[in-house]
Formats: C-alpha cells, structure tokens, sequence
C-alpha cells in the first residue's frame, strides 16, 4: 500500500527547506537543546526527518497538515501530526515554526485536485498573509519562523506585517525564485 498517494512530494521547494534546516539547527540547538519545532502543511514528513536527523528530539517535532493523507502518513513515520488548517488545532507555543505554504497565484487553468497544494491564493500571498497573522500566538520569547516565497507570487512585506526578516537561500528555477526567509516578530 502506497501511503504517499494524493500527498505533496517533495519537489525544488521541499529540497531548499530541507538544506536550510540543515544549516541552521545545528546552530539553534547548541543554544536551546530541547527546541520544539512545529512544522504547518507537512506534506511527505521530509522536514521532520530533516529536524529529527539535525538533532532535534522526537518528541519535540510536532506538525499538521489539512490533507488527512498526510496526517496518517506523518503519524506512520513516529511524529506527532493533527490535522488542522494552519493554527486551528494547534496548541502550545515553538521556537521554530517551518511552513512551505501553497504560493502560487490562482491559475484558472490548474486543475482542482492540486489546487490545495499550490496555489496560495488569487496573488498567492493569501494563505501565507493568514499563516502570518497566527503565527505569532504560537511563537516562544526569541522563537522564529522559517518560510519559503516565491518571486510568481505578490510581493510580501513582512515589516507591514510585523515582522523583521531576513533571506537565508534562494533558489533560481526557470520560471521563478524561491527563497526561504527567517522571520522574526517586531
């Protein structure tokens, strides 16, 4: 039985994230040992293995999805995932809040069925712009957030939003940049 089926694979953006993990939580672990990390959308479950092979506990990886696929294909792996649209049921408070958010601009040529993993609204900014206004709530004093954006879509002003930001890597494809940005609350 293929757990993986109607689950977002992990592609160019999922590989980005992944390389910026492992980059930067060797780091923020010899500060905070036992961080919690909360990953939104997970998808494959490639980031909490990406967390749980960078040294972070196990029992400290927790993420969602709002695909029930995903939900009982990460639960599968050993980590704690709940179904839930962005912060709806989640509980608690992280220091490191990952999500590789749907970023792309409605394409009325898209097909339904993909729709829920691609496209992030009618600029693609939507569901990031309602990630980033709950986010905060979940954060730990000092707790950050990383995110991937795309140059397809609107231009996000994370100071507009309350945040200060800055790039850790882009990647150039084709017909986009993708680059994921370390957010901190003003």
């Amino acid at each position: 039985m293929n757990n993986m089926i109607n689950i977002y694979p992990p592609a160019e953006d999922s590989y980005l994230m992944s390389r910026i993990l492992k980059e930067q939580l060797p780091f923020l672990l010899d500060k905070k040992p036992n961080l919690k990390f909360l990953e939104i959308g997970a998808g494959s479950g490639i980031h909490l293995e990406t967390a749980h092979s960078s040294g972070v506990q196990k029992d400290n990886i927790f993420s969602s999805d709002i695909n029930p696929n995903a939900v009982s294909h990460c639960n599968s792996l050993g980590y704690n995932c709940v179904y839930s649209d962005l912060f709806e049921n989640i509980e608690g408070k992280f220091d490191i809040i990952i999500f590789n958010p749907p970023y792309l601009p409605l394409d009325a040529l898209e097909p339904d069925e993909s729709r829920r993993d691609t496209t992030g609204g009618e600029k693609g900014i939507e569901i990031i712009l309602k990630f980033l206004q709950q986010a905060k709530q979940h954060l730990e004093e000092g707790g950050r957030i990383f995110l991937i954006t795309s140059t397809l879509a609107e231009y996000l002003d994370f100071q507009t939003m309350g945040y200060k930001s800055q790039e850790l890597g882009c990647e150039k494809l084709f017909f986009e940049t993708l680059c994921v940005w370390e957010l901190f609350p003003n």
